[in-house]
């Protein structure tokens, strides 16, 4: 029984096998059948036989009114003739060189990488300085207020811990300066009141169709996350250490910003930048429709920091990283506290074991 069951399942096998190839040899005609049919078929015997006929016919009836018009052209063709070939050659010299121009445009098209900065908040145990995330609000309040938003963050939280930590009568004051837009009232009416600390920061635009009509078109982000939302590629092997958590690099968007702030230059001179837009490396495309926003001495410090437009650039970009992640410090005590947790934990498991397993025969 065992036998006959062996040659029965040899014989489906082999079936199997069969059909498989056989499907394989249709498919492979059916693939290749309309490659065959689109070659140019050879003229028949019939076609070649018309061919001269037609052709001896029309040579018939063309001579009179060919050889008047040949009578005419020779002068021409030959004028032309002798004028081509320079022509011919300037197009041949030409054709690399527009080529190669626009193989440099279409390569100048891609974003530079951002420099790398040293941030006192970077690695295990950084921490926000404060005097620099003070500095920062101010660049925000008095140069980019104007346009970028930062909805997300409530006034109370410029007093908090891990931040700037304001003095809570100058948060109040603060808060106060601004208008919100509060309501409805009893009769069904939105007003203005001044603001409170536990108001969020009010946009500097109604909405987005009002920030474009007052933007010629360009549209100004929101810099509640902006500086988690930005990364770029380290290249080759940094970016194994990115993929990596624990190890990957956290700064990527604060060195974006501050390489797209100060990276501003007048553009080459084989590129045509179209009207309101400005050249900078660091931005994709190399186009962007935020002028210039920093210049030396826009804005004063109080505590002799340099008044620069570096400085400018580094202080409101760690004020932006402080905004997106505000409990940056809180984060890292708590995974601190848990690593040392289990390392003495792993510790107290090994002596553990070894009290309760080292007089049992192995």
């Amino acid at each position: 029984m065992s036998e006959a069951h062996r040659k029965s399942r040899r014989l489906i096998s082999s079936m199997k096998r069969r059909a498989l190839i056989s499907i394989a040899v249709a498919a492979t005609l059916a693939l290749l059948g309309p490659a065959w049919a689109q070659e140019e078929a050879p003229p028949s015997t019939t076609d070649q036989a018309a061919a001269p006929s037609a052709q001896e016919n029309d040579q018939g009836a063309a001579p009179p009114a060919k050889e008047a018009d040949k009578a005419a052209e020779p002068p021409a063709k030959e004028g032309d003739n002798a004028a081509a070939p320079p022509a011919k050659e300037a197009e041949k010299v030409a054709a690399p060189e527009a080529k190669e121009k626009e193989a440099r445009h279409e390569s100048e098209r891609h974003e530079q990488k951002p420099k790398r900065f040293d941030w006192s908040f970077a690695g295990a145990f950084g921490r926000y300085d404060k005097a620099q995330l003070r500095r920062g609000f101010k660049v925000y309040k008095e140069v980019c207020s104007s346009c970028h938003s930062i909805k997300m963050l409530a006034f109370r939280n410029l007093s908090q811990p891990g931040g700037p930590e304001f003095p809570e009568k100058e948060v109040e004051a603060l808060a106060a300066s601004y208008k919100i837009k509060d309501g409805p009232n009893q009769a069904g009416e939105y007003f203005d009141r001044p603001g409170r600390p536990s108001d969020r920061f009010p946009p500097p635009f109604a909405n987005e169709q009002a920030a474009r009509a007052a933007l010629a078109g360009n549209y100004p982000p929101d810099m509640s996350v902006l500086a988690k939302a930005r990364g770029y590629s380290r290249g080759f092997p940094l970016f194994l250490f990115d993929a990596l958590p624990g190890f990957s690099y956290q700064e990527h968007g604060v060195d974006y910003i501050t390489s797209l702030m100060e990276g501003y230059e007048d553009p080459p001179p084989d590129v045509k930048m179209p009207d309101g837009q400005f050249y900078d490396p660091y931005m994709p495309g190399r186009r962007i429709g935020m002028p210039p926003p920093l210049s030396e001495g826009v804005v004063t410090y109080e505590d002799g920091a340099p008044q620069t437009i570096d400085q400018y650039a580094k202080d409101v970009a760690a004020f932006m990283m402080w905004v997106a992640e505000p409990h940056l410090e809180s984060r890292k005590r708590t995974g601190l506290g848990v690593v040392a947790f289990l390392l003495v934990f792993v510790g107290l498991l090994y002596f553990t074991k070894r009290k309760i397993w080292s007089n049992v025969p192995h």
